[in-house]
């Protein structure tokens, strides 16, 4: 998820405050990477409330614990009571874009997909507004003139993806348009 901020301190959500953690101004997270250890060499990160501007914060430590499905514990600079712990719940932890991990060549950021204007043989289908992830194959939720449209994130479908230019082509099987537009 990349916020509506100028694209020089565009943020990257990485995981999202849930809960204070102990006494000491803590925090667990929602974790919201694929990268789950990158959280631990974090230096500093962005706060965002999903409105202002996010803010740097130094990030004196985190833990990965397996309690409760697996959460990012957190101490922030400046967070050193449970009621300062608890304005933090809520605030999403953003890296900014440009640190983001390289991916393998065909994947790509679900925040790179979402927005881009999906074509058949050069007709416009739509654009992506959100992936979703219901087991197996991701399906891309693109809003059509009529109506949505749900789309297999499959090579064999999904023929050429350019998020640069922020487009996607597809081929798409007989009978996927009309079978599940709503």
């Amino acid at each position: 998820m990349t916020t509506g901020q100028d694209a020089e301190t565009v943020g990257v959500t990485v995981a999202r405050v849930v809960r204070p953690h102990g006494r000491r101004g803590e925090v667990a997270a929602e974790i919201l990477t694929d990268f789950p250890q990158r959280l631990t060499r974090l230096k500093t990160a962005l706060l965002w409330d999903g409105v202002a501007p996010a803010r740097a914060v130094a990030v004196l430590s985190c833990r990965i614990s397996p309690s409760r499905g697996v959460q990012a514990i957190f101490h922030f600079a400046g967070s050193d009571s449970i009621s300062s712990a608890e304005k933090l719940v809520g605030l999403e932890v953003q890296i900014p874009a440009s640190e983001r991990m390289a991916l393998p060549a065909g994947s790509h950021y679900v925040s790179d997909l979402v927005g881009c204007e999906v074509r058949e043989r050069g007709t416009v289908i739509g654009r992506v507004r959100e992936v979703q992830f219901p087991g197996g194959t991701p399906l891309l939720v693109v809003d059509s003139t009529r109506g949505e449209v749900l789309i297999p994130l499959a090579e064999e479908i999904c023929v050429r993806i350019d998020t640069q230019a922020r487009s996607i082509e597809v081929i798409l099987p007989d009978g996927l348009r009309d079978l599940n537009q709503t």
